[in-house]
């Protein structure tokens, strides 16, 4: 017997909620059948996947709720912590708790204040969910940075509580942060650095624009690969380089090349997706540093939609369901004949 295998491509762009204005979103993050929006206007949105979507449906997500932070201001990240249904919720340099999936705030936990950037440990944001059917235990604390102006921060939430723990002094003018362990990757303006918040020991390891000539603010991405190692983008003038070092501040693996600087860049290991300025998303390989597949830009004069404009990408650490339909008009029923024996 012989059978037809379809062979698709890693990935395929498929619309969630297609009416929503771009214009009116900050961030987004998805887990399981729903999807979370962060707004503009400090208005926090919730859908969910319809029970039995079908391709024929416009709208496969329905508005479950929406919601405003205390204040007005834009909201800049959310994350997500399955393994304790929690979300961290970056706004007007605060942080607040709310819980999942119904977005109440935590009782007994007041937001940390003047935040610059935040980091919560890659390693704890992978521990997997209890199930209902597990027996009932105590959950780890999950443990993350808070970086401030002068100091990083070291707090541990638990299920009813957030716990302090100590300060680093620190330098003036964090953008992005990203931990493993008990290795935090900070980025400021200039430079990646390396702290090791064991030893509190700080060193730089790569420049975020190496085009010195060139005065343009250049934006950071790392990104967490794995154990204690950090993939960081830098901008030599003519090309980006991405380049993967260890908590240590060694180089590992080969690099990666862009022909621009990207808008976005995403884990979805063993693949490394970005998002060029032009549309163009490009995947490599994590391993062989090679791309695997490249989806070219919209059409000109075809991205008017929002299904077709792409101004970032965003990595679900716990995974999401999509309603996906692609082949679904080449499967038909058939008559089986089973012989009597």
């Amino acid at each position: 017997m012989t059978t037809d295998l379809v062979v698709l491509p890693p990935y395929l762009l498929h619309p969630l909620i297609p009416t929503i204005s771009l214009a009116d979103v900050s961030c987004a993050q998805a887990l399981g059948s729903e999807v979370y929006v962060g707004c503009t206007n400090g208005e926090l949105i919730r859908y969910a996947l319809q029970a039995e979507p079908d391709s024929t449906m416009q709208e496969p997500y329905s508005l479950l709720s929406r919601q405003n932070l205390p204040n007005t201001k834009p909201i800049d990240e959310l994350v997500l912590i399955p393994y304790l249904s929690r979300v961290l919720i970056l706004s007007d340099r605060q942080i607040h708790f709310y819980t999942l999936p119904s977005l109440d705030p935590v009782p007994n936990i007041k937001p940390i204040r003047h935040v610059e950037t935040f980091a919560v440990d890659q390693h704890h944001l992978l521990r997997v969910t209890p199930s209902v059917h597990d027996t009932p235990s105590k959950l780890q604390p999950v443990d993350f940075c808070v970086i401030k102006r002068n100091a990083i921060a070291l707090y541990s939430i638990y299920e009813d509580r957030l716990v302090y723990s100590r300060e680093i002094p620190f330098q003036p003018g964090a953008l992005l942060a990203r931990r493993a362990g008990l290795y935090l990757c900070v980025a400021d303006s200039q430079n990646y650095n390396v702290i090791d918040l064991h030893s509190a020991q700080m060193f730089p390891v790569l420049p975020v624009n190496q085009a010195m000539e060139d005065p343009t603010p250049v934006k950071p991405f790392i990104v967490v690969v794995g154990g204690n190692e950090f993939l960081l983008l830098s901008w030599t003038g003519a090309s980006t380089l991405g380049v993967f070092i260890t908590g240590e501040g060694d180089p590992v693996r080969g690099t990666l090349e862009w022909p621009s600087h990207p808008l976005s860049v995403c884990l979805d290991y063993p693949n490394i997706t970005t998002l060029l300025p032009n549309g163009t998303i490009e995947i490599h390989s994590v391993e062989t540093q090679a791309i695997i597949q490249v989806v070219p830009p919209p059409p000109d004069g075809d991205s008017d939609t929002v299904a077709d404009q792409r101004i970032g990408l965003v990595a679900s650490v716990g995974g999401y369901i999509v309603p996906f339909s692609e082949h679904s008009e080449k499967m038909r029923k058939t008559t089986l004949r089973f012989d009597r024996k």
